[in-house]
């Protein structure tokens, strides 16, 4: 099995990477963070304009290119290497989910996926346990039972224009969204969906849907990985004690050279599981980028020092993001249990 990007896909990874440097992301990532998002939509229509969207979109409709997952996987590399904000990951889940749907529903919605002109989040409806109370002489009073109320939360829903919520009764288009509220990564807000919509699949979020969720996410972690590990590198050769670089000091060498290790380890777990496209792959290659990712950042900021958790550096940008990608679309508990279940059973 080939693991390596021919020459065409390297120089589509090269062409996103030269636009994505000259965009200075780490200002658009703290301009979403406060809610202008103006640089960001700049941002995102360049990043369609190159592809990205397309290849997530089935080649029968209008604008798209795909399905193509390795490109994608290329593509999300790059993106995480940048810290691009939004609900990139989201937007191709949207993609492949309605590229199952209806033909007339497919026609309406995904050609402005894949131009950019319209971006889709996706919430996973969960139950959330509610105390009922009783209401005596003015005052509310704790009862014993519990109600349970569903919600689906979904990544910058207030920015989405195309709401995705998912349930076991089917893939809805939501009407709206609730009050905004802050995440570890400040760039990846959290807005719960209104109830309701529109019905455009019957039953709950595919297991191939949630492949490509996982596959982007670990794509995207890898990157936000191979960042840290280049600014830290970067950051030890300046920095002196004692006389001399931190950087010449054996227990630092050790400590980058575990986070290199862990990160080339992923590589070619995530392009072997974009190859393959199957499930249990995906969660490998997604427990292993992710840990891989929050490993060196972890490495990262004991080897900056206290500066690292400060807004100004720019990197706790990929710091707060390593964390919150380590649990979007299932936790590595999560996906090792997927892996361990395939093991067992003699498909894989």
């Amino acid at each position: 099995m080939r693991f390596l990007p021919d020459a065409e896909q390297r120089a589509f990874a090269a062409s996103l990477d030269a636009l994505l440097a000259a965009a200075d992301t780490p200002a658009v990532v703290r301009d979403w963070s406060r809610g202008d998002h103006a640089s960001g939509r700049a941002l995102w229509s360049r990043v369609a304009e190159a592809g990205v969207f397309a290849l997530a979109v089935p080649e029968a409709c209008e604008g798209g290119l795909g399905p193509r997952p390795v490109e994608l996987a290329l593509a999300f590399v790059e993106l995480g290497r940048h810290a691009v904000p939004g609900p990139l990951v989201e937007t191709v889940t949207a993609a492949v989910l309605l590229g199952g749907a209806d033909p007339g529903t497919a026609e309406r919605l995904l050609p402005a996926l894949a131009s950019g002109g319209t971006i889709a989040t996706v919430g996973i409806e969960t139950a959330r346990a509610e105390t009922a109370g009783t209401e005596t002489a003015g005052t509310k009073t704790a009862g014993t039972k519990a109600a349970a109320m569903k919600t689906a939360y979904a990544l910058d829903g207030d920015v989405a224009a195309l709401r995705l919520s998912c349930s076991p009764g089917g893939i809805r288009l939501s009407p709206g969204h609730g009050p905004v509220r802050p995440s570890l990564d400040p760039a990846r807000r959290i807005t719960p969906l209104t109830p309701g919509g529109e019905l455009l699949l019957p039953g709950p979020l595919t297991d191939q849907a949630l492949a490509w969720a996982r596959l982007t996410t670990a794509a995207q972690a890898l990157g936000v990985g191979l960042a840290l590990l280049d600014q830290t590198v970067t950051h030890v050769k300046r920095r002196c004690q004692f006389g001399v670089p931190v950087g010449s000091f054996q227990a630092v060498k050790h400590r980058l050279a575990d986070a290199k290790i862990a990160l080339e380890f992923a590589r070619p777990l995530v392009f072997g599981a974009a190859l393959s496209m199957r499930p249990a792959e995906v969660a490998a290659a997604k427990a292993a980028a992710c840990e891989a990712a929050y490993g060196t950042a972890r490495t990262a900021l004991q080897l900056h020092g206290a500066i690292g958790y400060t807004a100004e550096c720019d990197l706790s940008l990929w710091l707060t993001k390593a964390r919150a990608l380590r649990t979007a679309w299932g936790d590595p508990h999560r996906c090792r249990a997927l892996v361990v279940s395939a093991a067992g059973d003699r498909r894989w």
